[in-house]
């Protein structure tokens, strides 16, 4: 009796117990700092679906879904989400996710899903421990122009344009103080000029004429 039950145990399929599972590993944490950032998924499958799909998803609860990848045999397509750039590249036993151009506030965690879609059964992943994506935040740096022409050239022009400069003032101090000297002559020699005493304005005839002598008109009388 006892012979028999072995004979049925060793009947009883073991691969069944092992088929159909997918497991996932990530590493936990990747650093960005230039905004790019590759996310490797590697997976292995026991199964024997023919068609899958490749998911990435953001926030401890997965709730958002970066892009995705599917993929037979022969053919695979790729989307992503409006929000990021992204891209999944299907290569034997992993998926690789490109994200570019990313921002500060897209550090989160980050989680893998493979799913076998088809034939029958479906399965996926159990969900894995994630990977920490850090984006650090670029500081841009302006760099002023830098000048073409060297210093000494720019010192030289400098003082000979400031030896002009005084020279030019010093002519025109020069010139200004003559100026102001010859009006001060021309002045003084027209002050220079005879002018009638204060008593001899309203008389209609000058200084100088002799004073006639009104006796000379008077009648002769003996």
């Amino acid at each position: 009796m006892l012979l028999g039950v072995l004979v049925v145990l060793c009947f009883i399929p073991a691969a069944d117990v092992t088929e159909n599972k997918i497991l996932v590993a990530q590493s936990p944490l990747l650093i960005v700092n230039n905004k790019n950032a590759t996310l490797v998924c590697n997976y292995t499958y026991n199964g024997t679906a023919e068609e899958f799909r490749a998911s990435l998803h953001k926030g401890t609860d997965s709730a958002v879904e970066v892009c995705s990848i599917s993929w037979k045999t022969t053919k695979n397509s790729s989307n992503s989400n409006e929000e990021f750039n992204c891209q999944g590249i299907h290569d034997k036993d992993k998926v690789i996710f490109n994200l570019w151009n990313m921002s500060a506030n897209q550090t989160d965690i980050y989680f893998c899903k493979i799913e076998a879609m088809y034939p029958p059964p479906y399965v996926y992943n159990e969900k894995s421990n994630g990977t920490v994506i850090h984006v650090k935040e670029t500081l841009i740096q302006i760099q002023e122009p830098q000048s073409t022409i060297p210093l000494w050239i720019m010192v030289t022009m400098t003082g000979v344009l400031g030896f002009y400069s005084m020279l030019i003032t010093a002519v025109f101090i020069d010139y200004w103080q003559k100026s102001k000297k010859n009006m001060y002559h021309q002045s003084n020699y027209m002050n220079m000029t005879p002018r009638h005493p204060p008593y001899q304005k309203n008389k209609g005839y000058p200084s100088y004429a002799p004073t006639r002598d009104y006796t000379a008109y008077r009648s002769w009388q003996p």
